[in-house]
C-alpha cells in the first residue's frame, strides 16, 4: 500500500488538538532515539492491531530498522502463522452435521477461502475431511475478512497441528517458538520480519493464554523464566517502549527483573541480570480517556506514588473505572499517553517517522472503515501467505 499523504493529513485533522500534540511528541521521541542509535520496542495486543493492519505495518517498520523488538500475544502469532487476515465463509454448523454442543456461540462454522493450490499444500501435510470441505463449499454462507486461522477449517486446524511440530524444533534448539516459526512465516508478518532482521518478537507471559493450541506450544517451547529473561533483556536495551491496544501491560513492562518498580529487587540481590524503567520513554496508544486523567492526576499531585508508598489501595483513589496498567503507567516519569484509535494513530506516526528519518515504506496501514483501509485488508488477504512448513524445516542446520 502506497502512502497517501493527503489521507494521512486528513486523518490527523480528525484528532483532537491534544491528541495531535501527544502524537507529535511520540514521533519526536522515536526519531530522537533512532538518530542516537537507540532501540525502540513495541508492546502489542491482538484484536485491532491485526484488523487495522498495524501488525503488518510493524513488520514493515522492522524491515526498515525503526522497530528493534516486539512483545505480543500468542493469538497474534497464531494469526500470523495463518497469514494475518483471511477471507472465510461462515455458515450454520448444524447443517453440516457438526455437533451443536461443540460449535461456538451462534452455531457458526467457517471455511477458509483459498485456492486449490493453497489447499493442495495443506493436503500434503494433513489428512483433511474432503467431504466436509466440499459440503462447506456448496453450502450457503457469508464471506468476510477476519483474523486468519482461528476457527476456520482447515487453516485453524492446520495451525494448531503444525504448532506442536514447531514446539519440538524450538525445544531441540533452545529457541523460542516465535523465532522458529518466523523462519517459515511471511516477511510481512512480525515474526517473519523479526526472523529476517534478527529482531526479537516474543509473546509476553500474560499473553500466553490466547491462540488455542498455538499458545500452549509457545508457552511450552521455553521455560517461563527464560521467557522473562529474554523480555527483560529486550526492554532493558530499549530507549522507547510503545504500547498499542494491549492490556495487562504493568505485568509486561515491570516483570520480575525490573528494579524501578521494586519487583526485581530480590533478583538483583541474587545476582540475576536486571534492568530499570527509570529514564525510559513509555508511550501508550489507548482509546480510554481515563488513562489521560490518571496521568494528569499523577502529574499534578503524585498521588498514585504516594498511595503506593503508604500501601493504600489505588482502586479507592479515583472516581473512574480502574485498570491496573493505568497506575503503573502513570507513575513512570517518562510516560506519554496518546488517546485515540490505533487505526488512525499508527499510519500518522509511521509516516511522520519515516519522513524524518528519510525511509521508504513499502506498506502503509489505514483505518479499516476507510476505502484505503478496505483495500489494505484485501491486500493482506491476497499477499501475506500462511507459514511455509518446508521453508521452516529446510532452514534447520
Amino acid at each position: 500500500m502506497e502512502i497517501d499523504r493527503g489521507l494521512i493529513d486528513e486523518l490527523r485533522s480528525t484528532l483532537p488538538e491534544q491528541t495531535q500534540e501527544q502524537l507529535q511528541q511520540a514521533v519526536e521521541r522515536i526519531v530522537r532515539a533512532k538518530r542516537a542509535g537507540k532501540k525502540v520496542t513495541v508492546v502489542t495486543g491482538s484484536g485491532p492491531n491485526l484488523h487495522e493492519g498495524v501488525t503488518t505495518l510493524i513488520a514493515e517498520l522492522i524491515r526498515v530498522g525503526v522497530i528493534d523488538g516486539v512483545t505480543t500475544s500468542s493469538a497474534v502469532v497464531a494469526h500470523e502463522m495463518a497469514g494475518t487476515l483471511d477471507r472465510v465463509k461462515r455458515m450454520d454448523g448444524k447443517t453440516l452435521g457438526l455437533k451443536e454442543a461443540t460449535l461456538p456461540r451462534g452455531g457458526l462454522f467457517e471455511l477458509t477461502v483459498m485456492s486449490d493450490e493453497q489447499l493442495g499444500v495443506i493436503r500434503e501435510e494433513l489428512s483433511l475431511d474432503e467431504a466436509l470441505i466440499e459440503k462447506m463449499r456448496a453450502a450457503e454462507g457469508e464471506e468476510i475478512i477476519k483474523a486468519a486461522g482461528n476457527m476456520a477449517y482447515p487453516m485453524g486446524y492446520r495451525s494448531e497441528r503444525i504448532a506442536r511440530e514447531i514446539e519440538q524444533v524450538a525445544k531441540a534448539e533452545g529457541r523460542p517458538f516465535e523465532e522458529v516459526a518466523g523462519r517459515g512465516a511471511d516477511p510481512r508478518t512480525m515474526i517473519g520480519a523479526g526472523y529476517r532482521k534478527g529482531v526479537p518478537v516474543l509473546v509476553s507471559i500474560p499473553q500466553l493464554v490466547g491462540g488455542g493450541g498455538v499458545g500452549l506450544a509457545i508457552g511450552d517451547s521455553i521455560s517461563t523464566t527464560d521467557r522473562a529473561r529474554r523480555i527483560a533483556k529486550l526492554l532493558g536495551e530499549s530507549e522507547v517502549i510503545l504500547e498499542s491496544a494491549v492490556a495487562l501491560t504493568q505485568e509486561i513492562h515491570d516483570g520480575p527483573f525490573e528494579t524501578y518498580t521494586g519487583h526485581g529487587v530480590w533478583a538483583d540481590w541474587d545476582g540475576e541480570p536486571t534492568y530499570s524503567l527509570d529514564g525510559k520513554s513509555l508511550i501508550r496508544f489507548d482509546l480510554d480517556p481515563n488513562l489521560l486523567r490518571v496521568c494528569e492526576i499523577e502529574r499534578g499531585s503524585a498521588s498514585v506514588q504516594e498511595a503506593i508508598d503508604k500501601g493504600l489501595p489505588k482502586t479507592k483513589m479515583f472516581d473512574i473505572p480502574f485498570r491496573m496498567e493505568m497506575s503503573g503507567f502513570a507513575r513512570l516519569p517518562g510516560s506519554l499517553p496518546v488517546i485515540g484509535d490505533i487505526g488512525i494513530l499508527w499510519p500518522i506516526l509511521a509516516c511522520e517517522v519515516a519522513e524524518q528519518l528519510a525511509l521508504d515504506l513499502e506498506f502503509m496501514s489505514y483505518p479499516q472503515q476507510t476505502d484505503a483501509g478496505k483495500a489494505m485488508r484485501a491486500a493482506i488477504v491476497r499477499d501475506v501467505r500462511f507459514l511455509d512448513r518446508q521453508a521452516m524445516l529446510g532452514s534447520l542446520v
